[in-house]
């Protein structure tokens, strides 16, 4: 498996947070690419890490054979992720090393009531890898969140790292819990206790707003797939550089 940043038999490099239990595994996430060379322009965009969709129904859903061709050109460094929604952990797993994948994001509903959901129980069954868990805002409270990450660190293990992404419905579809454009509510965010890991921002973050999402919420990165394409699926070198070059000129301000 190579994934380059936290490949197998190497070393992690990544940030331990101060603050919190987790590590922060990227600045800058590109997620919803589909070709090699739309990873390459991201990362010569600047970005740290690149997402890759797994998620059936999305428009971005990508094959695992294009994706380790995608990641054979990445510089060491770049973290290759791999976005999943309510699949069992055997077939992430497969993908993870047919693909190189260097980390799982599980993007599937918190409610084990709700069709596409990933348990609690996942962190741990997927060890071996780092996990990224998105949660989102759900009526302006990150309740469900911290339900989730209580479960799961009684499980036996919590994620690395938080993705904090805009609220969807319980019915919502796997292709479409995510890349929606749609915001999150920073406000309420920035009101809400820490929930004791690192975390990246991403709900319609853009080249013109990532710098006031960074200033008004405090996050620790940032996650954008929407914001930067030219159409579903294929990014736009400009939105590209444009978003990076402000996401960075942000976090060296402090946010």
């Amino acid at each position: 498996m190579d994934g380059r940043a936290g490949c197998a038999g190497d070393a992690w490099t990544l940030r331990q947070m101060p603050h919190s239990t987790g590590r922060l595994l990227f600045h800058v996430k590109v997620c919803g690419v589909t070709s090699a060379a739309d990873a390459r322009l991201a990362v010569a965009a600047g970005a740290d890490a690149i997402g890759f969709n797994f998620v059936p129904g999305s428009p971005r859903e990508v094959a695992p054979a294009t994706v380790r061709e995608a990641i054979a050109t990445l510089p060491a460094g770049v973290l290759a992720v791999g976005v999943f929604a309510g699949m069992p952990v055997r077939e992430m797993l497969a993908i993870a090393e047919a693909a190189g994948l260097g980390a799982i994001q599980l993007h599937g509903h918190l409610d084990e009531a709700a069709a596409v959901h990933d348990p609690p129980s996942r962190c741990h069954e997927l060890a071996g890898l780092p996990v990224i868990r998105a949660v989102r805002m759900e009526a302006g409270s990150l309740t469900p969140a911290r339900h989730w990450l209580a479960a799961a660190a009684a499980a036996g293990r919590s994620p690395e790292m938080l993705i904090v992404d805009a609220g969807v419905t319980a019915a919502t579809a796997a292709g479409r819990l995510g890349g929606t454009g749609h915001l999150v509510d920073w406000e309420a965010l920035a009101r809400e206790e820490s929930l004791g890991l690192p975390f990246a921002l991403a709900g319609g973050l853009a080249p013109g707003n990532v710098a006031a999402a960074i200033r008004a919420t405090r996050c620790e990165a940032v996650d954008t797939a929407s914001g930067v394409e030219a159409s579903p699926g294929r990014k736009d070198p400009a939105l590209l550089r444009a978003f990076v070059a402000a996401a960075h000129d942000a976090f060296s301000r402090g946010g």
